[in-house]
């Protein structure tokens, strides 16, 4: 039988607490290793000054800012028109369809007019009768003239042929209007669009009986061009009306990202809602395409008003203090100071502000780290870290805080 010799159980132990103490060491060394890039990193002198802020700036700018109103509008029709029957007869056709574009002028609906065509033919009959016993009453009157220059009968006896005469031209009178009335009624029998544009429901079909008092053959929307009405708050009336009094105003309206169309402002109100103190406004825009549709919501926008030579900075610069708005100023000894400002307006990430001259440089972001004398350095642009982070959250509030 073999016996295992002692050594080889202490040979393990060995070997066990050896692997352990190489373990700690590896560990040590890795662990010295990173605290000492870390700590270089952080105390690299050329990369930022000792105390100072890192910070993101602008340079504030000169130039001519389009005041940009913006508003929800509606789209409606240019006009719409209810065609109803003149006369009481039935539908003998019906010549559209439901929903069908149609000229002006184009027949929509035949009627029965067969009675107002007997009447016409009567109305003319009796004007030729009329005219028949005009001309037999002149005929007598000339020869009563004639009679009573030569002393034959009375001036009463003249008399009465002059007023038989006069009698049946104002009869004549009568009877053409009336005929002209016929015609007038017979000529109702074809309807015809008095615009065009696109038809609504039709409820009617042939042999059905309508009458002037009774509801709307078929309705016709003009679609082209068309109309989008909206309304403004009344501190924009005055900058609307002087632009609308000038020219033409470009007005757009977006229906979505790829679809923008150009129209020009058409109506201005003539008086201001005092319920909600605001003026209402129509543009018009051509619709060959017929994308704008009666009833749709559209976002409106038009320009009617440009500050010349204003001074502008990115939003984010304007901070909102107890009392006041104002923007730290970088100094060329690498100090902000707090300088307050007048904000006149903000649009498209711009403020349009007072108290700080063209060519200033600005903080942007990194502000809420600041305090009047700090001592920044300006980050290289996207490489501001958490700096910029910081600044855009800053950015959003001052801009809702700006804007009040």
């Amino acid at each position: 039988m073999q016996v295992d010799s002692p050594i080889k159980p202490a040979a393990r132990f060995k070997r066990r607490i050896w692997l352990v103490l190489s373990g700690l060491v590896l560990m040590a060394l890795i662990a010295g290793v990173w605290i000492w890039r870390t700590q270089g990193a952080t105390q690299n002198p050329k990369e930022k000054k000792v105390g100072a802020v890192e910070v993101v700036g602008a340079v504030a700018a000169l130039a001519d800012v389009p005041v940009r109103l913006a508003a929800n509008g509606m789209v409606s029709a240019l006009q719409t028109v209810e065609v109803r029957p003149q006369i009481s007869a039935t539908i003998k056709a019906v010549h559209i369809k439901e929903g069908q574009f149609v000229r002006q002028g184009e027949r929509l609906f035949t009627l029965d007019t067969r009675t107002e065509a007997a009447n016409l033919s009567k109305a003319m009959a009796q004007l030729t009768k009329d005219r028949a016993d005009l001309a037999n009453a002149e005929r007598n009157l000339t020869r009563q003239r004639e009679l009573f220059q030569q002393k034959f009968i009375s001036q009463a006896a003249l008399d009465t042929a002059q007023n038989a005469v006069d009698g049946l031209r104002g009869q004549l009178a009568v009877d053409q209007a009336a005929a002209e009335s016929s015609r007038v009624a017979l000529s109702f029998g074809e309807i015809s669009a008095p615009i065009a544009g696109r038809t609504g429901a039709i409820a009617i079909y042939s042999g059905s009986l309508v009458q002037p008092s009774g509801g709307a053959l078929v309705s016709i929307t003009q679609i082209d061009p068309i109309n989008v009405s909206f309304t403004l708050p009344e501190q924009n009336f005055a900058a609307v009306q002087q632009a609308f009094a000038k020219g033409p105003v470009s007005v757009s309206a977006t229906l979505d990202a790829t679809d923008i169309r150009k129209g020009r402002l058409a109506f201005v109100d003539n008086a201001v809602d005092a319920a909600s103190g605001t003026i209402r406004l129509k543009a018009e825009f051509p619709n060959a395409d017929n994308r704008l549709w009666p009833g749709m919501f559209v976002s409106v926008a038009l320009a009617p008003q440009i500050l010349a030579g204003a001074t502008t900075v990115p939003v984010q610069a304007v901070q909102i203090g107890p009392e006041k708005k104002f923007i730290y100023v970088i100094g060329n000894d690498s100090k902000v100071s707090s300088v307050p400002v007048k904000v006149g307006l903000i649009q498209d990430g711009l403020a349009v502000i007072e108290g700080v001259a063209p060519g200033t440089r600005v903080v942007v972001e990194g502000a809420q780290n600041l305090r009047p004398g700090s001592a920044v350095v300006e980050a290289k642009p996207g490489a501001a870290g958490g700096a910029k982070k910081a600044g855009n959250k800053t950015g959003k509030r001052a801009d809702k805080a700006a804007a009040q």
